[in-house]
């Protein structure tokens, strides 16, 4: 991959790219085949009977769903995990059912837990920035800036950020991107660590990867990886691509990209300006798409889609950039320096416990 970058034609940016719309005109998911939305059905039934409790659980973590359990439960979440184990409804049924544990056990819907993950965010060693030209988030990391030892707490900040990435999808987008940068004299890794990354994405996190880049990985990187990549399923491993362009390849336009990825964002991590932006945006988004779930009746398996889907009267504009209610400072398209703003291009279109 060569090293030079696109000119800059933009000041500083500090805050995440409010979510675009308009990358898909219909649900990609919409039509089922008869025996596939047979096998659908097999699935949801056992989640929505009144009685269900999630197997396995601690006395003290026992109890019904809770309405955050039956909101992640939609239509396409058990779509995912169907697909992931090749159209087998039963064990289907048991990988959502140890999701639903690793969730409850982790308080992944726990509103409190970016405050306990915070120290982790500090110097942007994991962020969420732009979309690609299929609408995918884009996670980019940077181990060099790895600010900590705990490894449970790396877990906990890595996962909660690609939560944070789901919260930024569009309507009929289900996948991110992983951006992995090893300049600047990364940090030696380590292998418990990524193992268990491994291992909770493909439990958890089924077919929620785009594509996997990784650029500028030294001798001990690259031999690294030789390590770990054999334990990754072939479907994720044919998604990773070493020292290639994304720009290049098509993935992604210049507009969307940061300067070290050859595009053109000047993006700098401040920590007071991008953390509070990122969680409202997201916040927002989770909120509106809530509401609108609830009005469709609050049930496990609604779709996706219907409570993404902006409506008419909630578009800006031409109805190409959609942001969800968010502060006037993102809703404007514009980002903002202190005294200095910057128009901004868009294109429409399992382990153990990470708890302590």
């Amino acid at each position: 991959m060569t090293t030079e970058t696109a000119p800059e034609t933009q000041e500083k940016i500090h805050i995440p790219v409010p979510a675009l719309t308009g990358y898909h005109t219909s649900d990609p998911h919409e039509t089922l085949s008869d025996s596939e939305q047979e096998l659908y059905n097999q699935v949801l039934a056992p989640f929505t009977k009144e009685d269900y409790v999630i197997p396995e659980m601690p006395e003290e973590e026992k109890g019904g769903l809770t309405e955050d359990e039956r909101f992640w439960l939609s239509r396409h979440c058990l779509l995912r995990y169907l697909r992931a184990s090749k159209w087998d409804a039963q064990v289907a049924i048991q990988k959502i059912e140890a999701t639903l544990r690793w969730r409850r056990e982790n308080r992944m819907d726990d509103p409190s837990y970016a405050s306990s993950i915070e120290p982790e965010a500090v110097t942007g060693k994991h962020v969420m920035f732009g979309f690609d030209i299929h609408g995918r988030p884009a996670f980019y990391a940077f181990p060099s800036r790895q600010n900590t030892e705990d490894v449970k707490q790396h877990l906990r900040f890595t996962f909660w950020i690609i939560e944070r990435g789901i919260d930024m999808m569009a309507p009929g987008v289900e996948t991110f991107d992983a951006l992995i940068n090893f300049a600047e004299r990364a940090a030696k890794p380590n292998y418990g660590e990524a193992m268990s990354i491994i291992s909770i994405l493909h439990a958890h996190y089924p077919e929620r990867l785009g594509i996997c880049s990784i650029i500028n990985v030294p001798f001990f990187i690259n031999a690294f990886l030789k390590l770990v990549l054999p334990f990754v399923d072939p479907v994720t491993r044919a998604k990773v691509k070493f020292n290639q362009s994304v720009l290049q390849d098509g993935v992604f336009t210049e507009d969307m990209l940061m300067k070290e990825w050859e595009g053109n964002r000047h993006f700098e991590y401040e920590h007071h300006k991008y953390w509070p932006a990122l969680i409202e945006m997201c916040e927002n988004n989770s909120k509106r798409w809530k509401a609108k779930w609830r009005a469709l009746g609050g049930k496990i398996g609604i779709s996706e889609w219907d409570y993404k889907h902006v409506d008419e009267d909630e578009k800006l504009g031409n109805g190409d950039l959609v942001v969800s209610g968010i502060s006037a400072q993102l809703a404007s398209s514009t980002f903002e320096d202190n005294e200095k703003q910057t128009e901004v291009a868009v294109v429409p279109v399992v382990p153990e416990t990470l708890a302590s």
